[in-house]
């Protein structure tokens, strides 16, 4: 059983999407729409910008989008059976399975980005990569902390993402490494995603979801809140704005995925970090990229 898969944030590159518009009209014509939607020249920094360019919070978020959406357009998804997302993929993977139009859908994502942004200036924060230990230490050690740091995450056995106040991911840092984490690695990013301080984010978010039409979804898609598949839109709506505040249960969800029937997954986006950690889950199953 096939499962289309969609990345988050973090596999942007350039040149990302360039083949796709040059080489289908359709597909031109779909990404050309995204300038007019976000009102700036996103492609141009998506085909030739620089790397900092291109880690601009406006930009990110949307253009790993509109790559993704751009793949799904071009490739044969016949005989799909399940989508999911990894934390912003949901949003790509909710446009593949109709549930949001590609205008809707990058509208919210960029309002998505744009509010994480807000969250992240106003809290000094930070988020932190946990190798080598079982999720209930993790969990246990950040429930130990006196500041807001919490499993943000569960990307695969032995890799959970931390998130929270600086200070307190520093010191959960610290008192990992004491209980046998191989390493405790601080990302480069400048906020705390999938944590209680995203919570204004949140409510920003959640306005702009509950005032957008989302449709009966074709298949089913399995939302990291729940880990499980969801196709009624209300429920969809819900878990979305839950998102931002709950952790990413990657590792549950594609474990459910593969319960339900799924053994062949294709990462549909750029980059190639769901299917390394999907193999890391379950090497039994198939992976590949939609390109």
């Amino acid at each position: 059983m096939k499962a289309l898969v969609f990345p988050g944030q973090g596999s942007q590159f350039v040149g990302m999407g360039k083949d796709l518009y040059e080489g289908r009209k359709e597909i031109k014509d779909l990404m050309n729409s995204a300038n007019d939607i976000l009102g700036f020249d996103i492609l141009s920094i998506m085909f030739n910008g620089t790397p900092e360019e291109l880690q601009q919070t406006k930009v990110t978020q949307p253009a790993i989008f509109i790559h993704s959406v751009a793949c799904a357009r071009a490739i044969d998804t016949t005989g799909s059976q399940m989508v999911a997302g990894h934390s912003l993929g949901e949003f790509s993977a909710l446009v593949a399975n109709g549930v949001l139009s590609f205008d809707d859908g990058l509208k919210l994502v960029s309002k998505r980005a744009w509010a994480m942004q807000k969250a992240c200036d106003a809290n000094p924060s930070s988020m932190a990569a946990i190798l080598g230990l079982s999720d209930n230490v993790v969990e246990e050690v950040c429930a130990s902390i006196k500041g807001t740091v919490v499993p943000a995450n569960y990307n695969c056995p032995g890799q959970l993402v931390i998130s929270g106040e600086t200070e307190a991911v520093k010191e959960a840092m610290e008192k990992l490494k004491e209980e046998g984490a191989k390493r405790a690695l601080l990302l480069p990013v400048n906020g705390a995603f999938h944590s209680p301080l995203m919570l204004p984010a949140q409510e920003e978010l959640a306005e702009a979801i509950h005032s957008t039409k989302f449709y009966k979804p074709n298949i089913p898609i399995y939302q990291n809140v729940t880990t499980t598949a969801v196709s009624d839109a209300e429920e969809i709506k819900i878990n979305l704005i839950k998102q931002l505040t709950s952790p990413v249960k990657w590792t549950q969800s594609v474990r459910n995925m593969i319960k339900d029937g799924a053994d062949y997954f294709v990462e549909v986006g750029p980059g190639k970090t769901l299917q390394g950690l999907i193999r890391k889950i379950d090497n039994s199953v198939e992976t590949t990229g939609a390109f």
